[in-house]
């Protein structure tokens, strides 16, 4: 009989763990206390983003969890678009930041271009041509709808990997080898906690000595009214690249930085840079903003809104879209610099947890690499 195996949490981190378990012969049940996911996972852009991943290690699992993805999206029906990504520069020394990561990228063996305005504005209409000096075109970038795709992964895991689900049952305390929903219990041979922000519940004396926080985003959605609208691309403005580790490689960057700690404090601090995303259906999503701390205000800030909305006339053409939806999120992140935490605090208890706003990114692949190691 195969061992069995408990995974506590439905968002991303859970079901790439869950996945990964799945495959080395466990048999798998994942508990989510709510009935559908509605965390961080559901709660963002959707891009699988390689370009944001420096070299070596984090890399590679980026472009493994794509393929990953793919797989699964593909039974499921779940649809991606492999469209790219393209990073404008509207400044000099955002233009020289692009050109050192082009040089810097293509000798890692990265598919990148740089591109006129002239060649920009032919592919992508949407992008203001005015003051436009260039920008860096990588086609490592997937979309997916994190919505639709967060709530179809578990159809794939059921019918292909056989995993169960138990939804709307809130775990109450972890032991050796069982979990407790309040008066119910479950055992397993493994248990692996992936619960987001929540994890400090069930190990709070640990996740107190933690190098931790946690971050909240803002961010919108909108619609065009041009039929059949089409982005193209993900497209970013040039303060997302004070924003990816991938990009400190570029010699530039610190003046790039400091001009605008300088310039434009309020979105250095409050950490707002800015991307937009399109899904299917034709819905474009934006953002965000990123506040740290422990307790978060429940609410939205407006005055956020209109920073992220003010930026992104820079580079967007937005006359005809219309906002709709607006939300927050909330994911834990390490502060210490680690890209994830991995912890046994007892034996056979394992806790995955901590990517950051890298989730979708890295969670398929970290999660084959751990399950591999065990």
């Amino acid at each position: 009989m195969a061992n069995k195996a408990i995974v506590i949490g439905a968002g991303i981190v859970g079901l790439a763990t869950a996945r990964a378990l799945s495959l080395k012969g466990y048999t798998v049940t994942v508990i989510e206390r709510t009935d559908k996911a509605v965390g961080a996972s559901i709660r963002n852009f959707g891009m699988v983003w390689p370009i944001g991943q420096p070299a070596g290690e984090l890399y590679n699992r980026a472009l493994r969890s794509k393929e990953i993805w793919k797989e699964a999206a593909q039974y499921v029906g779940i649809n991606y678009n492999e469209c790219g990504s393209l990073h404008t520069a509207y400044f000099n020394d955002e233009w020289i930041v692009l050109q050192e990561l082009y040089e810097i990228f293509k000798a890692e063996g990265r598919s990148v271009t740089l591109l006129n305005p002239a060649a920009i504005i032919a592919k992508y209409p949407a992008v203001n041509p005015a003051g436009l000096i260039g920008g860096l075109f990588s086609d490592s970038e997937m979309i997916v709808d994190p919505r639709a795709a967060i709530a179809g992964i578990p159809t794939y895991l059921t019918e292909v990997l056989k995993v169960q689900f138990i939804w709307g049952k809130c775990v109450t305390a972890v032991e050796l080898n069982k979990v407790y929903m309040g008066k119910e219990s479950l055992e397993a041979d493994l248990i692996f906690i992936c619960n987001g922000a929540d994890f400090e519940t069930l190990y709070p004396e640990l996740f107190n000595k933690m190098d931790i926080t946690k971050c909240k985003l803002q961010m919108m959605r909108f619609k065009s009214s041009t039929n059949n609208f089409d982005l193209g691309v993900s497209l970013c403005g040039g303060l997302s690249l004070i924003h990816y580790s991938s990009f400190k490689a570029a010699s530039s960057l610190a003046i790039l930085k400091n001009r605008y700690e300088t310039e434009m404090p309020e979105y250095v601090n409050n950490g707002i840079h800015v991307m937009v995303s399109q899904n299917n259906g034709g819905e474009l999503t934006v953002g965000d903003s990123h506040e740290y701390g422990l307790t978060h205000d429940p609410f939205d800030r407006t005055h956020i809104n209109e920073l992220i909305l003010n930026y992104l006339k820079q580079f967007a053409l937005t006359n005809d879209w219309q906002l709709f939806q607006s939300w927050n999120g909330i994911y834990p992140k390490m502060t210490n610099g680690e890209n994830h935490i991995f912890l046994n605090p007892h034996n056979n208890i394992y806790i995955l947890n901590g990517l950051g706003g890298a989730g979708m990114t890295l969670s398929f692949g970290l999660a084959e690499e751990i399950i591999d190691k065990i």
